[in-house]
């Protein structure tokens, strides 16, 4: 046995705990998440079902050694000792991005324990930068940042054109991870494809039109390598699209990090530089005199916020259709039987040759 208890410590440990509480005590549920970043998030996911009988403590796995990352979550929830026994259960739960791991349904042991463990609860989206970056909030992330509420570009369109260009790119690359053909067409490729480049604000259009270029010539290699491959490809975009994943949302399944640095934080810092331009020169022309002046855009620049910092604390995806599907799985879990097995809609993905290569670790 471990010296360490805390080593040792698991959901029957967290409700024998409970149960020496006063019988008016709230029960105490862990929620495991996988880094600092996360605890926020995963607060905004667990805050709406705390009560007066139960409330949430979410934190890392590890206090000691400060692990992070999937692995480390999930690994803290299986105890060698006990023959593999899992440590999660009703008062201990691990949160994780799900990466690709929804999208494989089960083709890797990693994937098929995310979706499938009732005490496991994934985002759905790739990862939390994803919901950072839902499109329909991110005008409300720059009047946060400039303090101008004029509508100056349309997020939410250029992300849902962005979406269907890059979604039959999407499709290869959720291919490519379910049978075992990464190495020919990894996410760090996909990413490289989906970057849409030099963005301007005031011709929106360049950018999309060099982004399908890019994709079109991909598609091309791709269905060269793979000539035999149109009926799985077509069996697995349908699958897709059952698991609820639109084209005009596939930003919203790709790598975080990507998204967040490469695509969205450029083009809000170019929305937010003209927001803050126009702001200037209203308060230069309102003023009477240079004084007043200065002191107006000094008062100015104090008020204005980082871009990137705003972004992280963004929490417009509450009405997200992905984020409503993850309180669902918290609703389920405390208030009636375990989620279910994925279903055999979604669960089986086509097998060429190489299905049973395991998939790498996805880069986080």
């Amino acid at each position: 046995m471990s010296t360490r208890l805390k080593d040792n410590i698991n959901s029957q440990y967290v409700k024998a705990a409970n149960a020496l509480t006063s019988k008016k005590a709230r029960r105490r549920i862990v929620a495991y998440v996988e880094s600092y970043d996360d605890i926020y998030f995963w607060r905004t996911v667990l805050s709406p079902f705390e009560d007066e009988t139960r409330f949430f403590e979410v934190m890392l796995p590890s206090k000691q050694h400060l692990t992070r990352g999937k692995k480390s979550v999930l690994m803290n929830f299986i105890d060698a000792e006990t023959d593999g026994q899992e440590r999660v259960g009703p008062d201990m739960i691990a949160c994780v991005d799900a990466d690709y791991d929804f999208l494989l349904q089960g083709a890797t042991a990693q994937s098929l324990r995310v979706i499938s463990s009732p005490y496991v609860f994934h985002t759905y989206v790739y990862a939390i930068e994803n919901y950072q970056c839902y499109a329909p909030s991110l005008h409300d992330v720059c009047v946060a940042v400039t303090l101008n509420d004029h509508r100056i570009f349309d997020f939410h369109d250029y992300f849902t054109r962005y979406s269907e260009i890059i979604f039959p790119l999407f499709v290869w690359s959720v291919w490519a991870y379910r049978t075992g053909q990464y190495s020919h067409f990894t996410i760090t490729d996909f990413s490289r494809v989906t970057d849409p480049g030099n963005f301007n604000v005031q011709q929106p259009e360049a950018s999309l039109t060099h982004l399908q270029r890019k994709v079109r010539v991909k598609l091309g290699e791709l269905q060269r390598r793979y000539p035999g491959n149109k009926a799985a490809y077509l069996k697995l975009k349908a699958d897709i699209r059952a698991m609820g994943i639109a084209p005009q949302t596939t930003y919203l399944y790709i790598q975080g990090h990507h998204l967040f640095d490469t695509v969205v934080a450029p083009i809000l810092t170019k929305v937010c530089r003209m927001l803050q331009q126009e702001r200037q020169s209203e308060i230069a022309k309102a003023t009477a005199h240079r004084t007043q002046k200065r002191n107006e855009l000094t008062c100015y620049e104090h008020s204005r916020q980082d871009i990137k910092a705003m972004l992280k604390k963004n929490t417009g995806y509450v009405t997200s259709e992905p984020f409503r599907r993850l309180q669902a799985d918290v609703r389920r879990y405390l208030d009636g039987p375990p989620r279910q097995e994925p279903t055999d809609a979604t669960a089986s993905p086509p097998a060429p040759s190489a299905a049973s290569a395991p998939a790498p670790p996805l880069a986080q």
